[in-house]
């Protein structure tokens, strides 16, 4: 009688943690502006050291969330005034089985906290390269105007 009651009391709790897990991302979710990415948090194997989660963009801050954890802080938080993009590439070698289809890999410098890679889907990159080059003017994170670059005459014969 004895083992069943430990096995009860052990399958509750797995379940309870379970449901604070889905319950977590749900909270994540509701006030929008999500995203589901990847960050390699560890570079110690060629191809590996993924991390699967949510970002979720707050001002000029993208925050990463791991996807099984039950913290409600963030495990890595990205500045939009130092994050710069330097490589955009595909998944290749072993990262190709831990990604979905589709996905690009952004090699980012984040000021003086380093290189970050993280990953996400095709269509959501154009989303994320917008949002890190856009910013009100004057505020914290806005982007100095660039020189526009007026294309040559063609000269038609």
């Amino acid at each position: 009688m004895r083992i069943l009651e430990v096995f009860g009391i052990c399958f509750a709790v797995f379940f309870a943690l379970l449901f604070a897990i889905f319950f977590r991302q749900r909270l994540l979710n509701l006030g929008g502006g999500t995203i589901r990415l990847q960050v390699r948090v560890s570079t110690m194997m060629p191809g590996r050291g993924w991390s699967t989660g949510i970002g979720q963009f707050v001002g000029d801050e993208l925050r990463f969330h791991r996807m099984f954890s039950l913290a409600f802080r963030p495990k890595r938080v990205l500045d939009r005034e130092v994050l710069v993009v330097e490589e955009q590439r595909r998944p290749d070698g072993p990262e190709r089985l831990t990604m979905p289809a589709q996905w690009v890999v952004l090699r980012c410098s984040n000021g003086e906290a380093g290189q970050i890679e993280i990953a996400m889907a095709e269509s959501t990159v154009t989303g994320f390269l917008s949002w890190l080059e856009a910013a009100p003017p004057g505020q914290p994170g806005s982007v100095s105007p660039r020189p526009t670059i007026r294309p040559r005459p063609t000269i038609e014969h």
